[in-house]
């Protein structure tokens, strides 16, 4: 029997939106230690302006401070799952200190993808875009 992919109200669904949130909660506050198990060891962010970080770049930069994310609120996730393999994608607000420099409250979207490894969903490779406003 074939399986396809859906965007689904799934209980696995669900879990995956809220390990999202998870994720997201962590980063703000800051929490390395609870973020760190969420993100696979070969996690890759591309930024919105195009700059790639890896796991240990990306986390690090939160632990020291030069990343110190304020808001972080997710809009409604998407989710497109087949098996151990999963799409998410929302639009979120966020406010950020880059290299003690505040930018200003914007909208992005964010694209990532998880893998269910041992019983536990991961996000592996994420993407965010900025959302320009048009005049």
């Amino acid at each position: 029997m074939t399986t396809h992919a859906t965007d689904t109200d799934s209980q696995e669904a669900e879990h995956i939106r809220n390990t999202e949130r998870a994720r997201l909660r962590a980063l703000v506050n800051g929490n390395i230690a609870q973020a760190e198990p969420l993100h696979a060891p070969e996690f890759q962010l591309i930024t919105p302006i195009g700059m790639p970080l890896s796991k240990d770049e990306y986390l690090g930069a939160i632990r020291s401070g030069q990343i110190k994310y304020l808001i972080w609120e997710p809009g409604a996730i998407a989710v497109r799952q087949h098996e151990d393999h999963a799409v998410i994608r929302y639009r979120a607000r966020l406010e950020i200190v880059f290299g003690g420099h505040r930018v200003a409250p914007a909208d992005y979207w964010h694209t990532d993808t998880y893998e269910r490894r041992d019983g536990h969903w991961m996000v592996v490779w994420s993407q965010a875009t900025a959302i320009s406003e048009r005049p």
